[in-house]
């Protein structure tokens, strides 16, 4: 007598919870904006453990978009977290940039309750939510605030994000767009050998807005310079600002090996 057993793979069942905010009651009270807009969106499966997340940052230029989980990142086991963040002129440098902080703060304490790991937790985002990324990732001093090394962060994927003071923060210091300018609010300030793995992603060169390639070039050899040997670029040539399609795969591919 034979006995012939068969694997079946367990489909993954994912669950959403909504509206999260990531902000104590207290300092919500305390500020009706935080209330209205620090939210966030949690996507995650329910029949698995020890998954990866990423933390997502919307696009708009730090003056609009709202939230999302996006659907090329959906159905991949693991969790996407989708935050919402106060937005100029409503807000002012670096409101935008502590709320990232706290969001990703979140994270760290609360995703082992949904069944993640905190050591694998990759943060990205599209454009504004890029430079949100990098700036989360590279000043230490954001996260330090909730006690969390920005260091335990296990990749940085920004997508087309902005590499100098965003055109946003120059505005709101009555500088021109095409003014560049390096400052403690800008990535390449925060420059350092010891930074999370860094995955920069953008359009084509010549198709990109306001060279924003050219400053993620110019990081991504700063990186280099400095010591950081966990720093790739990709071009996506053809590509403008409106990378994300092409870029989403290379998204997926870096966090299921956090998975592993």
């Amino acid at each position: 007598m034979s006995l012939s057993l068969t694997a079946i793979a367990q489909e993954t069942i994912y669950r959403t919870q909504t509206d999260i905010p990531y902000y104590s009651e207290q300092k919500r009270k305390a500020n009706a904006y935080i209330d209205e807009r620090c939210k966030l969106d949690i996507y995650y499966p329910t029949n698995k453990k020890g998954f990866a997340t990423v933390v997502w940052f919307h696009g708009g230029g730090l003056t609009g978009g709202n939230k999302e989980i996006p659907e090329a990142l959906k159905n991949n086991d693991f969790c996407v977290v989708g935050v919402n963040y106060r937005l100029a002129p409503k807000a002012k440098a670096p409101e935008y940039i502590e709320d990232a902080a706290a969001a990703v703060a979140w994270v760290f304490n609360h995703i082992e309750q949904f069944g993640g790991d905190r050591t694998k937790i990759v943060v990205s985002g599209h454009s504004a939510g890029g430079n949100l990324t990098l700036m989360v990732g590279l000043d230490k001093h954001y996260l330090a605030k909730y006690e969390i090394d920005a260091n335990h962060i296990a990749q940085l994927i920004p997508l087309s994000g902005q590499a100098i003071t965003h055109f946003t923060i120059r505005n709101e210091r009555n500088i021109k767009d095409t003014q560049p300018q390096i400052d403690s609010l800008a990535p390449l300030w925060h420059v350092r050998a010891d930074a999370p793995p860094l995955l920069l992603i953008t359009g084509d060169r010549e198709l990109e807005m306001l060279g924003r390639y050219e400053e993620n070039a110019y990081l991504a050899r700063m990186m280099k310079l400095v010591g950081h040997k966990q720093t790739r670029l990709f071009e996506l040539q053809g590509y403008g600002h409106d990378m994300t399609y092409p870029a989403f795969p290379l998204v997926v591919r870096e966090v299921k090996n956090k998975n592993r």
